[in-house]
């Protein structure tokens, strides 16, 4: 019953297999994508397309992969450290078969951290790829496709009150993730831990450089975020050669976020 119930949670926080993106809350905001500093972008994507089944983007001026869920995309560009060690300490994806992802993980070089029991009952692993990138994988055999985004995972001494914040600021519903405090945007699921030694650094110049949420109307959105104290790094713009219109700010934490609006066109 309780992988029955599970299954359902997923599927509800989750898009069908042929879609990429989530369809938005009331708010018009769902998970739009993660940005990697990466030294090799063509390695980066390769891994995903070999490892994961995921579909390379054809967008001219993106480098980047998708997955059902979410878009993750690489910008050529040494980053400053690994993941780890940032308030955003690592992303999540749910597979079908754990056990096959970790055999051909494991064929192709590259480290599996842990292997382990997950808060919701399930086989976990950590991945460590190229650039020091860490990705958590949880077992989910119930699964419509090979892989799903999953969740976005920060660590930090004052959990509670960031996902307060992200709660309030993107119209999400918390909620319990086994024993973690959690947060649910459409597509993906906001992990919020503290720990005895919690991580201070922003994200960016990592790895993860950023996380990105697209916003339906994003010109009136960030008016209203404007509107309520919060500052943006990089104030609403256009971009017609590429598609899109972007925003980007940071939360409390130091997480640098990115507004997008046409992603979901990708």
């Amino acid at each position: 019953m309780k992988r029955v119930l599970i299954a359902a949670l997923t599927v509800a926080i989750a898009p069908a297999a042929h879609a990429q993106l989530a369809p938005p809350n009331e708010a018009g905001i769902t998970m739009g994508h993660v940005h990697l500093n990466v030294k090799d972008a063509e390695l980066h994507k390769k891994l995903w397309v070999d490892q994961f089944g995921a579909t390379p983007v054809t967008r001219e001026g993106f480098t980047g992969v998708k997955i059902p869920g979410m878009v993750i995309l690489f910008r050529q560009q040494a980053p400053t450290g690994g993941s780890e060690g940032t308030v955003m300490d690592h992303f999540g994806l749910k597979v079908r078969s754990l056990q096959d992802v970790l055999q051909r993980w494991r064929a192709a070089g590259y480290q599996v951290q842990r292997e382990f029991k997950g808060t919701e009952g399930f086989p976990n692993a950590y991945l460590i790829g190229p650039d020091d990138v860490k990705i958590e994988l949880q077992e989910d055999t119930a699964l419509p496709s090979k892989v799903i985004a999953y969740h976005l995972h920060y660590i930090l001494a004052d959990h509670l009150k960031l996902r307060d914040w992200y709660a309030e600021t993107f119209s999400l519903v918390s909620r319990k993730r086994g024993e973690h405090d959690t947060a649910d945007v459409p597509g993906m699921n906001l992990t919020f831990q503290t720990s005895r030694t919690p991580p201070t650094l922003g994200t960016k110049g990592r790895t993860v450089d950023h996380v990105g949420f697209e916003v339906k109307n994003l010109e009136a959105f960030c008016k209203k975020l404007e509107a309520r104290g919060i500052k943006l790094d990089v104030p609403y713009r256009k971009l017609p050669e590429r598609g899109i219109a972007i925003a980007f700010l940071t939360d409390p934490a130091g997480v640098y976020i990115e507004l997008t609006e046409g992603l979901d066109k990708f």
